[in-house]
């Protein structure tokens, strides 16, 4: 298929094809202290050192969303890992509010302080990052948000030995339409030498 002569856009074919797609589920406080919470599947590590996290919210009709607005406003989110047992809040989460209406009471999930940054995060998250903005970048329709990791939460059940340990982190990862995968099902490939 030929991207340039291809009728519409490709966002079906894309969100179908790159899967599972990590969430992060993005916690925010705007410059009137409205809490915003709202999921991302665009989102993956953008570096190790310095550590930094990047999602990619799509533009609105009117141009940003809120969670982008209100990163612009203040420089700083959570991201917070959906993980089993949280895929219904976070699917009421992606509900369309008002900006002056937090998605935090809409969907009647406990908020947790942060330890540097003014922005709540979930409180039954098992892992959340603490973020500064680090730099927006418009590609086309959507604006990618790359954030510095400021402070780590991991939960004693997802860790060994203070490792985070992938086998009790149980995330949920996105598919396409309303479609979401579990990640218990794994196996091992030993790395070639």
């Amino acid at each position: 298929m030929d991207v340039d002569s291809h009728d519409g856009s490709l966002y079906r074919i894309l969100s179908s094809a790159v899967v599972p797609r990590p969430i992060a589920w993005v916690s925010t406080r705007n410059a009137d202290g409205v809490d915003n919470l709202a999921p991302y599947s665009f989102f993956t590590v953008a570096s190790v050192d310095p550590p930094v996290l990047l999602f990619a919210p799509v533009d609105g009709a009117d141009g940003l969303k809120d969670t982008p607005r209100n990163i612009r406003e203040t420089d700083e989110f959570v991201v917070n890992i959906v993980t089993d047992g949280l895929s219904d809040a976070m699917n009421e989460t992606s509900a369309t509010l008002p900006a002056n209406e937090s998605e935090f009471d809409h969907a009647g999930i406990e908020r947790a302080d942060s330890k540097l940054i003014d922005a709540p995060r979930v409180a039954d998250a098992k892992i959340a990052f603490e973020c500064t903005l680090r730099d927006f970048l418009d590609v086309g329709g959507s604006t990618l948000v790359l954030g510095d990791v400021r402070y780590v939460h991991l939960r004693n059940s997802v860790t060994t030995d203070g490792k985070v340990d992938v086998n009790d982190v149980d995330a949920i990862g996105r598919l396409a339409g309303s479609l979401y995968a579990r990640t218990d099902d794994r196996f091992g490939l030993e790395r070639p030498p």
